[in-house]
């Protein structure tokens, strides 16, 4: 822990341009930063770049810094505001499709008539599955959970979720074969 009197010579030493004093100032706080950023923004590229923008914006303004202040809220202030600065760019690139753009994504996004029968098919098997089997492979490929969470999701034994699992994939392979040739 930093006692006042070394934060006023850091303050002191970062506000007439040491470079050094700007090093162990980035050496302190980064990762805290960081961590402030990444919570804003939940993007690790995004949270660094809010960062490393703060410490650009820090060290230009350091002639202005008052050493009698903690730097600590003074540089997560900054992190703060970068981090909203980044949020907004981001929002607006990702509204600002041209129409082109826009046509595009339409036109190659669009499924065909063949993947939307056989994703058909794929429903109407699920649905012939036993409700257990069905409710482990539910948990499992479109809620992304683990055996071990589905066990304890369900409340049954790890080895039952994989008997279960290894029964429904069987019968639905068995069900889905005609979709091998298409």
């Amino acid at each position: 822990m930093t006692t006042l009197m070394e934060q006023e010579t850091l303050g002191e030493r970062f506000r007439v341009g040491d470079g050094a004093a700007m090093h162990e100032l980035y050496e302190r706080y980064s990762a805290p930063m960081y961590a402030t950023a990444l919570t804003l923004l939940g993007n690790r590229e995004h949270a660094a770049d809010a960062v490393q923008r703060a410490f650009v914006q820090a060290w230009r303004a350091a002639d202005r810094f008052d050493p009698a202040r903690e730097l600590k809220p003074w540089l997560y202030a900054i992190t703060r505001r970068a981090a909203v600065d980044i949020y907004r760019r981001e929002r607006r690139t990702q509204q600002q499709l041209t129409f082109d753009q826009a046509t595009e994504t339409v036109v190659t996004d669009a499924p065909n008539i063949v993947a939307v029968w056989q994703a058909g098919q794929v429903q109407a098997a699920l649905e012939r599955l036993r409700p257990g089997e069905r409710q482990v492979l539910r948990l499992a490929y479109y809620e992304g959970l683990t055996q071990s969470e589905i066990a304890q999701a369900l409340g049954v034994p790890i080895g039952t979720v994989k008997s279960r699992t290894a029964r429904a994939q069987r019968r639905l392979a068995a069900l889905l074969a005609h979709l091998r040739d298409t």
